[in-house]
């Protein structure tokens, strides 16, 4: 009996613009490399994507940019690249499991017709209460986090107006909400949704460390920006934020582990993967 390896397949939707959210994803695949190996796919840059049987998992990137727009090659290939997905879940017994981070979560409830993309008023950035939903109280990606928890949210726009005919025709589910604010009238963005049992996706960054957000904060003209988009003592309530061990720390340590635990749990269940032995870090 031989031991073999799972294969994760990193879709890079950052389309070459520098950013902490790779090193974030590696660091945590790489809590699993007893029994795991990787390759990061350039989808945007490069048209690049995998073949679906050769690889186990994927996780697919957040990103730059207008959700909405592509550039008619690469964005019509990623779509048939999640549709092939689905159809492979459909007719095989070993399962593909996916997820979709801020961009492609927003992509993908575009593609899924599950609800609207609209452009926020102001850009979301900083860290964020998350409240599970019904259904995300009983989530295992969600299992060791508080209701509510915290991640690290960053976006220009925003997953709304959920049409329920179709999440319950396609059996999604929301999962998590933002959070809610009395003193305004806009409605609650969606924070993530169980899209099937295998793929799901979060509007929010699980992969966040704070050392990631703090790496933002280095430079002069973001801090700036930050801050008066913030104001000073909420943007030291979010510096407080990055240092609590309950908060974004606890997100990072639980979320994205939970999501490979029980990828790989399920792939060994099918017996197509004899692990001599394997460890969950």
């Amino acid at each position: 009996m031989s031991e073999q390896t799972i294969k994760i397949a990193i879709l890079d939707m950052y389309d070459g613009e520098p950013n902490q959210g790779m090193r974030c994803i590696i660091d945590i695949i790489n809590r699993f490399n007893r029994i795991v190996s990787f390759k990061i796919f350039d989808v945007r840059r490069k048209s690049e994507l995998p073949i679906i049987k050769e690889y186990d998992i994927y996780i697919s990137t957040g990103g730059p940019g207008n959700p909405l727009i592509g550039d008619g090659n690469w964005d019509k290939k990623y779509y048939s690249f999640i549709d092939e997905l689905m159809v492979w879940n459909k007719d095989n017994e070993v399962k593909k499991h996916v997820l979709f981070i801020c961009h492609s979560f927003q992509m993908a409830c575009k593609h899924f017709g599950l609800a609207e993309i609209t452009k926020r008023n102001d850009t979301s950035f900083g860290v964020m209460t998350i409240h599970k939903t019904k259904e995300g109280i009983k989530d295992p990606l969600f299992e060791g986090l508080a209701d509510p928890f915290y991640g690290v949210d960053s976006r220009d726009y925003q997953v709304v107006q959920p049409k329920l005919s179709v999440f319950a025709k396609k059996g999604a589910k929301i999962i998590s909400l933002e959070k809610i604010r009395d003193h305004v009238q806009y409605e609650r963005a969606i924070m993530a949704v169980r899209f099937t049992d295998y793929f799901v996706g979060t509007q929010f960054h699980p992969e966040a460390d704070p050392i990631s957000f703090i790496a933002n904060l280095r430079n002069a003209a973001t801090r700036e920006k930050i801050k008066k988009m913030k104001g000073k003592r909420k943007f030291r309530n979010m510096l407080e934020d990055l240092l609590d061990d309950e908060k974004i720390y606890k997100t990072n340590e639980t979320l994205i582990p939970n999501f490979l635990r029980i990828a790989i749990n399920d792939l060994l269940k099918t017996k197509k993967f004899f692990l001599i032995k394997y460890y969950f870090q």
